[in-house]
C-alpha cells in the first residue's frame, strides 16, 4: 500500500496550481448573459448508480464465465454487436440532416434511403472533444449543442443540429472528458439542461472552484465542510479496502460534484453502467470514450510514444502493440494475472467510478513539479506545498493509480508494465496529442470523418495551433502506430501562417495519397466569434454568464457564426461527412462539394516561417446576449458587420 496524502495537502495542492496561473489572459468580459425561452428537456438522475458499496471498490463472487483479458486483434464482441444496432439507428438522423445542409445537384436524403440496407457504405462519423480543462468542456460544449436535434431551432435549413444523432463514436479527453462524461452519465442529457436544469441551481455550477465546494441552496446538499469530509471519507474508503490511492481520486471526487446530477456527487455512478443504460444498449446514442497515457514506472515526461489506453462503456486498454490489450472495465480492481483471474480470486466491482475516470484523463499534477521555485506563493506556503510534491513526486502519486495493475504479466515481451503489479495513467493531453483522436482512427472502428474541437492553449495567448493534429500525424509515422493512418499535417508555424487556426479546414480531402484507410479529419479550432474563450486551462471558476458566453462562442465556432461568416458552411459539412462514403460507393462527387473541397481542404502549401504573435481579432464581434435581440452590439473597435452580428445572435437567441 502506498502513503496517502493527507486531504488537507492534496486541496493546498491544488489552490497552489491556481495560484501558479493567476496571470492568465482574462477573457474580455461583455457582462452579458443568456436568457433563453427554450423549453430545455427535464434532466434525469441517472438510472445505474450500481457500485456496490459507492466509491469504495468490493470483491464478491466472480460470474460462472470468469472475466479475463482479450487481445485487442479486433472489436470486442459487445461493441461489434451494438455497431449493429448503432449504424442502423444513425440512418434517419443522417438522412434528415444532409437533406437540409443544401448540397444543391445531389439528393443526399436519397443517397442515404438508396444504401440504408448496407451500413457499412453509409458515412461512419465520430467527433473529437479536446482538453483544456474548462475552457475545453465549455467550447466543446457550444459545438455539441451545435450538433444536437434536441436544442431548439437546431433542425431548421442549414443547422447542423442532428449530427450528434448521426455519429457512432463521441470520444473526450481531460476536459473534453468532463463534457462526454457530464452528458452521457446524465442519461445522454442536453448543454441546455445541464446549463438550467434542475431548479435551483443547475448542474454546471462553476462559481465555487472545486477547492472551495458547491455552493448552498442549489443541486448539492453539503456545506463546504461537509463536501470536503465526502471527498475524504470517499478516498479513505478505497485506501482502506486495500487500494492505492492518488492525488486522482481527489481530483476525481470534487470533480464529480460539479458534473453529476447527484447530491452526493456521484459516488455510485460507474462508466461500466453506460453499457446497462437501454438507451445505449439499443443502440439509440452514440459510444463514449475517453483517453488516459500510460506512464511507465519512473517517468516524468510522457514521450510520443506511450501507450494510449482508452475507457469505452465494457472494457479498458489499448490497441498499441504494446499492452495490446482489452479488460473488462467492470471488474477494474480484480487482480488478474497472465491475462486470466485465478481461480482464488474474487471479481471485484466499483473501481471505475465515473467521475475517478474523468479525473484520470485530465491529471495534470506532474508537470507542476518544476515550477514551484518559480510561483508567488508566500515561502511559508511554499515550503509546505515543496514538502508535499516531494512526497508525490517520490511515490508517483501525481499519477492515476489503475493497480492492480490488469495487464500484470500480459504480453510480456512488448509491454513496459506487464512486470508490474501497479499500472499508472495520466492525463490523456500529456503526450502532445490532445484531441482524442486516437480511439477513432483505429482500422476496426473504420470511422470515415472526425470532427475535431480542438479547444487548445498551445500559443502564449491560449488559443490552439495544430500541435495535437502535429502530434497523431508525426506519432502515426511511428511503429507505435500498428496500422493506423493519419492524413498528412504541417508544421504549426504553417498551420498560424495560413490561418488554418482561425477557421474550419479539412485534412486528409484525398484518400489517394494514403496507403491505407485514414478518416477525414474536419478540424474546428476554437477561435473569438463572440467572447474571448481563451481562458487559462487553469481557471477554476466560472460566473454564470461567463460559462454561457463560453458555450456561446463555442456554438459559433462550430456553425460559423450560423453561417453568417461563409454561407456555404452548412453544405460543406454535408459534403464532408458524404465524402469516404462516396467513394466506396463509386458515386460522383457533385460540383458543389467539389467547390467545398476547393474551399476547406488544406492544399499542401506550407509557410514554415516564424509567425508573429498569434491574438486573433473577432470574427463576428463581442455581443451583449440578452433576450431581445436589439439589445446586441459589437464591442470591437471598427468593426463594421454589425448587421452580421445582429443577424447571426438574431437567429441564436430565438432560443
Amino acid at each position: 500500500m502506498l502513503p496517502n496524502p493527507s486531504f488537507s495537502a492534496v486541496f493546498l495542492l491544488l489552490a497552489w496550481v491556481v495560484s501558479c496561473n493567476s496571470s492568465i489572459l482574462s477573457p474580455n468580459n461583455p457582462s452579458f448573459h443568456t436568457n433563453s425561452a427554450l423549453d430545455v428537456p427535464s434532466l434525469a438522475s441517472r438510472a445505474l448508480p450500481n457500485a456496490p458499496k459507492g466509491y469504495t471498490p468490493h470483491a464478491d463472487n466472480c460470474p460462472s464465465a470468469r472475466p479475463r483479458i482479450r487481445s485487442a486483434t479486433g472489436l470486442s464482441r459487445n461493441e461489434t454487436s451494438w455497431l449493429k444496432s448503432r449504424r442502423s439507428q444513425t440512418v434517419d438522423p443522417m438522412r434528415d440532416l444532409l437533406s437540409r445542409l443544401n448540397i444543391s445537384g445531389f439528393d443526399a436524403g436519397a443517397y442515404i434511403t438508396e444504401n440504408a440496407k448496407n451500413v457499412t457504405a453509409l458515412p461512419n462519423v465520430a467527433i473529437a472533444f479536446s482538453g483544456g480543462g474548462y475552457r475545453a468542456m465549455l467550447n466543446g460544449a457550444g459545438a455539441l449543442q451545435a450538433f444536437d436535434d434536441r436544442e431548439a431551432n437546431s433542425t431548421t435549413s442549414g443547422r447542423l443540429g442532428g449530427l450528434l444523432q448521426a455519429s457512432t463514436y463521441v470520444a473526450g479527453l481531460s476536459g473534453g472528458s468532463w463534457l462526454v462524461g457530464s452528458v452521457f452519465v446524465n442519461n445522454f442529457t442536453t448543454i441546455s439542461a445541464l446549463q438550467t436544469a434542475p431548479s435551483p441551481g443547475s448542474v454546471w455550477e462553476f462559481e465555487n472552484s472545486i477547492f472551495e465546494g458547491p455552493s448552498s441552496g442549489g443541486l448539492q446538499l453539503f456545506d463546504t465542510a461537509q463536501y470536503f469530509d465526502s471527498v475524504d471519507d470517499a478516498v479513505d474508503g478505497k485506501k482502506d479496502a486495500g487500494f492505492n490511492t492518488s492525488v486522482t481520486d481527489y481530483w476525481g471526487r470534487a470533480l464529480s460534484f460539479q458534473l453529476v446530477n447527484a447530491s452526493d456527487g456521484g459516488s455510485s455512478y460507474t462508466w461500466s453502467s453506460i453499457a446497462l443504460n437501454e438507451t445505449f444498449t439499443n443502440g439509440k446514442v452514440p459510444m463514449p470514450l475517453v483517453v488516459a497515457d500510460g506512464r511507465a514506472p519512473g517517468e516524468f515526461l510522457i514521450p510520443g510514444n506511450t501507450t494510449v489506453f482508452e475507457f469505452n462503456p465494457w472494457e479498458f486498454g489499448t490497441f498499441d502493440p504494446t499492452t495490446y490489450g482489452f479488460a473488462p472495465l467492470q471488474y477494474l480492481g480484480s487482480n488478474f494475472s497472465g491475462g486470466i483471474l485465478p481461480d482464488d480470486q474474487q471479481c471485484v466491482r466499483g473501481f471505475d467510478n465515473a467521475g475517478y475516470i474523468m479525473g484520470t484523463s485530465s491529471s495534470l499534477f506532474n508537470q507542476f513539479l518544476l515550477q514551484v521555485n518559480q510561483s508567488s506563493i508566500p515561502d511559508l506556503a511554499k515550503k509546505f506545498v515543496e514538502k508535499i510534491l516531494t512526497n508525490v513526486g517520490q511515490d508517483n502519486n501525481d499519477i492515476a493509480d489503475y493497480s492492480p495493475n490488469p495487464f500484470y504479466h500480459y504480453h510480456n515481451a512488448t509491454s513496459l508494465n506487464a512486470q508490474s503489479k501497479r499500472l499508472t495513467l495520466v492525463d490523456g493531453g500529456e503526450d502532445f496529442e490532445n484531441i482524442p483522436l486516437h480511439p477513432l482512427i483505429q482500422p476496426p472502428r473504420a470511422v470515415d470523418v472526425i470532427f475535431a474541437i480542438d479547444s487548445s492553449a498551445d500559443t502564449d495567448t491560449h488559443w490552439p495551433n495544430g500541435t495535437s493534429l502535429v502530434a497523431t500525424y508525426q506519432r502515426s509515422l511511428d511503429t507505435i502506430s500498428n496500422g493506423t493512418s493519419f492524413p498528412a499535417i504541417p508544421d504549426q508555424n504553417t498551420i498560424v501562417n495560413l490561418k488554418l487556426n482561425t477557421r474550419p479546414t479539412f485534412f486528409g480531402c484525398d484518400s489517394s495519397n494514403t496507403t491505407s484507410m485514414t478518416p477525414l479529419i474536419v478540424y474546428i479550432p476554437n477561435s473569438p466569434y463572440v467572447f474571448h474563450s481563451n481562458i487559462s486551462t487553469f481557471e477554476f471558476t466560472y460566473e454564470t454568464n461567463v460559462r454561457d458566453n463560453m458555450v456561446l462562442n463555442g456554438y459559433a465556432v462550430a456553425t460559423m457564426g450560423n453561417a453568417t461568416q461563409d454561407e456555404t458552411w452548412p453544405t460543406c459539412v454535408g459534403c464532408a461527412i458524404l465524402q469516404r462514403s462516396m467513394e466506396r460507393t463509386k458515386t460522383p462527387v457533385p460540383d458543389v462539394c467539389t467547390s467545398c473541397f476547393k474551399k476547406f481542404c488544406w492544399d499542401g502549401t506550407v509557410n514554415s516561417t516564424q509567425p508573429v504573435a498569434y491574438d486573433p481579432p473577432y470574427s463576428i464581434g463581442a455581443v451583449d446576449a440578452s433576450s431581445d435581440s436589439s439589445g446586441l452590439k459589437s464591442r470591437q473597435s471598427g468593426f463594421v458587420a454589425v448587421t452580421s452580428v445582429l443577424g447571426f445572435m438574431a437567429l441564436m437567441m430565438v432560443w
